[in-house]
């Protein structure tokens, strides 16, 4: 890095967005990307005609591209929340039978094909609850 270059911290936030529904059809992760340069993966999206829009998305960038993307979704009318659903895995009560693992839909619960003991990835979980109705002996829960 040459002495012109400075180093700017990268930022990764998750993030629920509700769009009015007369924003639903607004191009809104397409300008976080090209206009602030922010990463974005889409976590979660809820969006029909005529109803509130509901996108979980997880986005990274500068901290001043980021704030800049903040304003940006917030003077279109979006409200914008922090992702404040936290999912927990008590590995110590699970009985490991694996029943969360299929239903997980971005691969945060794991088996080991080895030990067959079951692991979490909580980086990669974006709480949608889907594996705490299906573990029997409550192991996962919801901590908001």
């Amino acid at each position: 890095m040459n002495s012109k270059e400075t180093t700017k911290k990268e930022i990764v936030r998750k993030l629920v967005l509700k769009f009015p529904k007369h924003l639903i059809d607004r191009p809104v992760v397409y300008h976080l990307v090209k206009d602030y340069n922010l990463m974005t993966n889409i976590l979660k999206a809820s969006i029909q005609p005529d109803a509130e829009g509901i996108l979980v998305l997880e986005i990274s960038g500068s901290k001043e591209n980021f704030d800049e993307g903040l304003k940006f979704l917030k003077k279109l009318g979006i409200d914008v929340q922090p992702l404040s659903k936290d999912i927990k895995f008590d590995e110590k009560i699970c009985y490991h039978c694996g029943m969360c693992i299929p239903i997980c839909p971005v691969g945060a619960l794991k088996m080991d094909k080895e030990t067959h003991l079951v692991s979490f990835d909580k980086s990669k979980c974006i709480a949608c609850e889907l594996c705490i109705k299906v573990c029997p002996p409550k192991a996962i829960k919801l901590v908001v």
